[in-house]
């Protein structure tokens, strides 16, 4: 097919609209259930770049979550722990596949952005993976293929109207890329960069102890910033990002939104949030924002205006403030990447609220000394990548 023409493009009085290639050429592309938009091809095209670098850097099953063009979530085919199973609403379902548990993972880590996402799989969908989406709220799905159990539930969602698109894993797009603006054309190489250790060799803080894990998940920090818009922040931990920061103008706003979704990320986690009562007819979005509710500051309003009868059994005990912080000081070991320098030890501060321990930027800040300063204070591990990320 030389091109697809959409509903409409970002919004509905945006017409005509169409996705094509230059000089035409086929589409490396097939709809094979629903009518993809203007939006959800540009998740799509962003998420399958991500998850096809994610495979190859970690030869690990990779899925992301996307949200305008952001990824809400990342990760690649590790197992989940039961507390995981439990918090991705995923225990009642058996053991799962690689690629499945990666998906599981990217859902999970931020449920309330990934909320609508469009998903993008590194390999061949199978059923198990296609059970998990099914039971989401989502717009649709970008694979290398699915097999014909997993296809045949997917086009049961949403009416039959669920959006499923298969790529050619084959493809490799021009070295030059070009998009239009006000009517003028905007050209520029790809950004071909391959991000592997080599980005990791140039240690700067006095701990220079990076375990395997932990480069993995620089990893997969630098590879979503490839594909997210900037400025951006991410934070990862055992394969998979549990806070991503953005498209924020400051870059102090990136760490704290990253840093503030990695803290809920494991806040869901405390026992007073896993044994919540909650009434048996509410779904699993409904309990989503209910646990984001139940974290946050002003859950004590909600506890005196009685509104917790709608939702659980009996009345929750109440999450202090200083019971959560306590929480939050077991976390450890988390890795942080960014997408441009940091300018001030501010974030290095921030950071290590939410268990940073190992840090990937590219320096070249006036104040990089006080910025490798704070981390030395905090005994982190800090490698100067030398290369920007922006993504735009």
């Amino acid at each position: 097919m030389k091109e697809i023409e959409l509903k409409y493009g970002c919004n509905p009085n945006q017409k005509p609209s169409r996705i094509y290639m230059e000089n035409g050429k086929e589409l490396p592309v097939t709809v094979l259930n629903g009518r993809p938009g203007y939006i959800n091809f540009l998740d799509a095209f962003n998420g399958w770049q991500l998850v096809s670098e994610l495979k190859k850097a970690t030869g690990l099953p990779a899925a992301t979550s996307f949200k305008h063009v952001s990824p809400a979530g990342a990760a690649v085919g590790l197992p989940l722990t039961e507390v995981e199973r439990k918090i991705y609403w995923v225990d009642d379902m058996g053991e799962l596949t690689p690629l499945a548990s990666a998906y599981a993972r990217a859902r999970g880590a931020d449920r309330m952005s990934s909320f609508g996402d469009f998903i993008a799989l590194s390999d061949v969908c199978d059923e198990c993976t296609a059970r998990i989406i099914k039971r989401e709220v989502s717009d649709g799905v970008i694979a290398p293929g699915y097999t014909p159990e997993a296809l045949a539930l997917l086009k049961e969602k949403k009416k039959g109207a669920y959006n499923v698109i298969e790529i050619d894993p084959a493809y490799v797009p021009e070295p030059l890329e070009r998009k239009e603006v006000y009517g003028i054309t905007f050209e520029q190489g790809r950004n071909e960069l391959k991000v592997d250790d080599a980005l990791l060799s140039n240690f700067v803080t006095k701990n220079q102890n990076l375990p395997e894990a932990a480069r993995i998940d620089l990893i997969i920090s630098l590879i979503t910033l490839k594909y997210t818009q900037s400025n951006s922040v991410c934070y990862v931990k055992g394969g998979q990002a549990i806070g991503i920061g953005a498209g924020q103008q400051s870059r102090i706003h990136c760490t704290r939104l990253a840093g503030s979704k990695a803290d809920n990320w494991y806040l869901r986690q405390n026992p007073k949030v896993l044994n919540l009562p909650f009434l048996d007819k509410i779904g699993r979005a409904d309990r989503d924002n209910a646990i984001d509710l139940y974290i946050g500051e002003d859950y004590m309003d909600v506890l005196a205006d009685g509104a917790w009868e709608n939702i659980f059994r009996t009345k929750p005990e109440v999450f202090t403030r200083e019971e959560k912080r306590a929480w939050l000081d077991t976390l450890t070991d988390v890795a942080l990447g960014s997408d441009a320098f940091f300018p001030f030890s501010d974030n290095i501060e921030r950071a290590c609220r939410s268990g940073v321990k190992y840090i990937a930027e590219p320096g070249g800040s006036v104040r990089d000394d006080l910025v490798i300063e704070a981390a030395d204070k905090h005994d982190m591990v800090m490698c100067f990548t030398g290369i920007r990320l922006f993504h735009h």
